[in-house]
């Protein structure tokens, strides 16, 4: 049940090298990270720095940092509350577990879905993976098909490619599952 569809939502954009991510936030934390679209800059909500509550500006400041830090292959330190309400129970299982997978490390699905107790689950561990609001915080790049194949990525294989090379997870452009 997604509780967050009451719940007002702020979004704010973070600029980087890589283009722009957009952070949204509830009252209880991050909800969602989303990747940049292709090709140029996006306009997004408009969400004035005035009427941004000083909670959810520090926040941002540190879901800033902590962007920065994962996409320079480094572990991303801090970060704030992480609200995933817009999860079922199962989902929020698996992104629980997805949180254990340290920078430069790398699992299957059907691992991840021995260590939630659910070693039949596998395909339902991948769809979790694709319903991953915040990707980079709740790395399901790091969660590769069983033969080590690249499987698929919610913003697109390029980005879990470039993810995890910046992690020193080697791939090679023939490690497509499909």
């Amino acid at each position: 049940m997604n509780s967050n569809a009451t719940t007002p939502l702020t979004e704010l954009p973070i600029e980087t090298l890589d283009g722009q991510f957009t952070a949204r936030y509830s009252l209880r934390g991050l909800t969602a990270l989303e990747f940049p679209r292709g090709g140029g800059i996006h306009r997004h909500k408009n969400t004035s720095a005035t009427a941004v509550s000083r909670r959810i500006l520090n926040w941002h400041r540190i879901v800033t940092r902590a962007l920065a830090r994962a996409l320079a292959g480094k572990p991303p330190g801090q970060l704030p509350p992480l609200d995933l309400s817009s999860g079922t129970d199962f989902q929020r299982c698996v992104w629980n577990e997805l949180r254990k997978i340290s920078t430069g490390e790398s699992r299957t699905y059907g691992q991840l879905a021995q260590a939630i107790g659910k070693t039949k689950a596998v395909r339902a561990v991948g769809g979790a993976c694709g319903a991953n609001p915040i990707p980079v915080f709740l790395p399901c790049h790091r969660v590769l098909a069983a033969n080590g194949k690249l499987g698929g990525f919610s913003s697109g294989l390029e980005w879990k490619k470039k993810m995890l090379k910046r992690e020193g997870i080697g791939v090679r452009d023939s490690d497509f599952a499909g």
